[in-house]
């Protein structure tokens, strides 16, 4: 008797997940050019986990991590208005081929630290670039979110300690083909190298390029020390934006109630992604220093000389991009804005 009750309690419990996972109403498919060690993908599971479960099952999310789906910011954004793909994360750098723009994540020294940024992108700076892109895709794509994938962008080299922008002169950094990290690396005094990310490591051994632009986590996980990367500067001159695009095909065929549940996903999903990489650097930042890095802080007066340098960048910006104009006033304006309510919030705090 025992053994008949256990096995139909099973088969029962069977057929109910069974019949949870056929009543899902809509599916999402998501998908990461990533890995299951990335904030990325952090951010999915989050996502995952609370859109199914606050949906009741009506909705379920299929997450596709690596190349599976497609393995380019073009390809991927194309399967994003074509709908194949109903989510999909990328980097300013991956996207600006369409919405050129969006590197205004990428202009140097804006946001002074993490407080700042998430309340920046947690404003109607982001709704802002979401209308834009709607726009320009013909209502196809649109943005969700912007949350981190990586911590914030520093100067390291395999050459020497950075200090002040003076100290760049003549280095070869590695910068993705998009115009404006070249700006920025020429402003500063350095030569910049477009290099495939697959192809850095082997760079960096053989002195094609003398630095890179990257967060702590990318340059341990990518195991760089041991091409010789062992100065990294802490200037923070960009946070590391991932931008989370959605099928708006997919998004507004679903009823209000079901599309409230995905905005609070990605809510949650930006949270998440916010959180890991000041996680993940402690450990990073320590091994980059047991290894025998040098990891330097600017002062505040040599960050303002990193930035007063940087300073033509934003008129390139606002001349030569399409929208730059707009998106620009639309961060500085976020920007102005968050340092005011931090402040004000810090104030009270303190008494």
């Amino acid at each position: 008797m025992k053994a008949g009750f256990l096995k139909a309690t099973l088969v029962a419990a069977m057929m109910a997940v069974t019949g949870v996972a056929q009543a899902a109403d809509y599916t999402i498919r998501a998908t990461a050019n990533s890995n299951e060690n990335d904030e990325d993908y952090d951010g999915l599971i989050v996502f995952k986990n609370y859109v199914e479960s606050a949906s009741n099952g009506a909705i379920a999310v299929e997450l596709f991590i690596g190349t599976q789906l497609c393995s380019k910011g073009a390809e991927c954004l194309q399967g994003v208005a074509d709908g194949s793909i109903d989510v999909y994360i990328s980097t300013s750098g991956g996207a600006a081929g369409i919405f050129p723009y969006v590197q205004v994540l990428d202009l140097p020294y804006l946001m002074a630290d993490d407080r700042v940024a998430e309340h920046v992108l947690s404003s109607d700076f982001t709704r802002t670039m979401r209308d834009m892109a709607l726009d320009d895709s013909g209502g196809k794509i649109r943005l969700m979110t912007i949350g981190n994938t990586g911590g914030w962008r520093n100067f390291a080299n395999t050459k020497r300690r950075v200090q002040n922008p003076g100290d760049m002169a003549g280095l070869k950094i590695r910068t993705v083909v998009a115009d404006l990290p070249q700006e920025l690396v020429r402003a500063l005094g350095a030569s910049p190298t477009p290099i495939p990310w697959p192809e850095l490591f082997t760079s960096f051994q053989t002195g094609v390029v003398e630095g890179s632009k990257n967060g702590i986590t990318d340059i341990m996980g990518m195991k760089f020390p041991d091409a010789g990367l062992q100065y990294v500067t802490l200037d923070g001159h960009a946070y590391m934006g991932a931008l989370w695009w959605m099928s708006n095909d997919t998004f507004t065929a679903m009823p209000e109630e079901m599309r409230r549940v995905v905005v609070d996903g990605f809510a949650q999903l930006q949270q998440a992604t916010f959180a890991s990489p000041k996680r993940k650097s402690i450990q990073a930042y320590a091994d980059f220093v047991a290894g025998g890095g040098d990891l330097y802080v600017p002062t505040p007066a040599e960050k303002a000389a990193f930035k007063d340098a940087a300073a033509p960048v934003y008129d390139w910006f606002k001349s030569n991009v399409d929208g730059g104009d707009k998106i620009f006033n639309a961060l500085t304006s976020a920007v102005v804005d968050a340092e005011a309510d931090i402040n004000d919030g810090r104030k009270k705090d303190l008494m």
